[in-house]
């Protein structure tokens, strides 16, 4: 397999890269270390602004669940552009301070915005790109993730110092500029190439369905896990542990970093143990750096909690979409990837509101990382059985094993 890219490769990773940047970076992430800002400054309580980054997570769950049929109706390159447009505008027109439901109704909308960008973008960047190099690309393609909560949690702290409206208004820009250079690699992708239906999973029939459900259903475990630290993690740090909004921006900005860096890890990971080994050592990894901040935090668990999260927070993503694609193939991919992000999505806006009101009746946001850290293990417990499944199932007549297919 060739690692090293090429120009080739461009339009590909542009198309990935600035979608995930705007679909999670953006319009989810930038919003994390705002949410200090709009509750200092009166425009909601606390407890409104975490309505608030739930109803984000709602619309994601409604992006994820029409992304397909939107990209098979229309012209992908146009449901893309409409998107970048929603969360450019969901940011513009929140940039002073406005009634709750219009805030609510225009956070929604990124989020449905970004739940479609999160399906469509990655997809076609895939579909476009030789099998023997989609596993460097499917992992890229995923650092616009990390890109986006980097960038926030330079530029956000950096705009607050200005005005509050102004960091809304130029998170809006930003995303603009963001689709523009999406848009380029859409037009500049190559034909999509055909692949084999088949999944490189030895087993098949109902063996392979039952272990999809469970990596799925794995998956959808981990949107709840991360739901603490990409909705109220500076919060907690800043405001209910009185460490202030430069020692909260910080850990946001080892969270991005760890996000940034996540793909990386995981391309490696995979290459030595395969998406399975890394699937279970992934979700091991996160369960342990959400539950650290319930133990300590002092400033090294704190580090070590933003980063291992940020880091896993793509990378487990890449490991199931890659997983997936082994044990269906590639020309089933996309719409199983789809309906596993729908999974996600809506396990991730039940959480999403089930700890907002668990947060305005407690107070306290310590013990939701208890409760994330827990539903982490269950999601290993599911992986791990889904080995378990694997070994007792195996098709002795495959001709290689499934970990010989870490290159798909």
């Amino acid at each position: 397999m060739k690692r090293t890219l090429t120009t080739h490769d461009l339009p590909a990773l542009m198309t990935g890269i600035m979608a995930t940047l705007a679909a999670i970076g953006i319009a989810r992430f930038a919003y994390t270390p705002l949410l200090p800002a709009i509750i200092q400054h009166g425009w909601f309580s606390a407890s409104q602004g975490a309505y608030l980054g739930a109803a984000n997570l709602l619309g994601y769950f409604v992006g994820a669940l029409v992304a397909h049929a939107l990209s098979e109706r229309f012209a992908p390159r146009w449901v893309m552009a409409a998107s970048f447009a929603s969360i450019g505008l969901s940011f513009v027109l929140c940039a002073g301070a406005g009634g709750f439901l219009w805030f609510f109704f225009w956070r929604l909308m990124s989020g449905v915005a970004g739940g479609i960008l999160m399906v469509v973008g990655p997809s076609l960047a895939l579909a476009a790109t030789p099998p023997e190099r989609r596993t460097r690309i499917g992992a890229l393609v995923f650092t616009g993730i990390g890109a986006g909560a980097l960038l926030s949690a330079f530029v956000v702290p950096l705009l607050l110092g200005v005005s509050l409206s102004l960091t809304w208004g130029a998170l809006g820009l930003l995303c603009i500029a963001a689709g523009l250079l999406c848009d380029w690699g859409i037009a500049h992708l190559a034909s999509p190439i055909t692949a084999s239906p088949r999944g490189n999973s030895p087993i098949r029939g109902a063996g392979v369905k039952i272990i999809v459900m469970l990596v799925v259903g794995a998956y959808a475990l981990d949107a709840i896990g991360f739901v603490p630290h990409t909705v109220f993690w500076v919060d907690y740090l800043a405001r209910e542990n009185a460490l202030g909004n430069q020692a909260a921006s910080l850990q946001w900005g080892i969270f991005g970093l760890g996000a940034l860096c996540g793909p990386f890890m995981i391309g490696a990971l995979a290459h030595r143990v395969g998406w399975q080994g890394g699937l279970m050592i992934a979700f091991a990894a996160k369960a342990a750096a959400v539950l650290l901040p319930v133990f300590s935090l002092a400033l090294l668990s704190q580090s070590v909690s933003s980063f291992m999260v940020g880091a896993m927070i793509p990378g487990i993503v890449a490991l199931t979409s890659g997983r997936l694609a082994e044990l269906v193939g590639p020309a089933a991919h996309k719409k199983l990837w789809g309906q596993a992000t729908a999974a996600f999505a809506a396990a991730q806006a039940v959480a999403g509101y089930a700890m907002s009101a668990l947060y305005g009746t407690w107070g306290s946001y310590a013990p939701l990382f208890a409760i994330s850290g827990l539903i982490l293990v269950a999601g290993f417990l599911l992986v791990l059985l889904s080995r378990g499944l694997q070994q007792r199932h195996t098709d002795p007549s495959a001709q290689q094993p499934t970990k010989h297919y870490r290159s798909q």
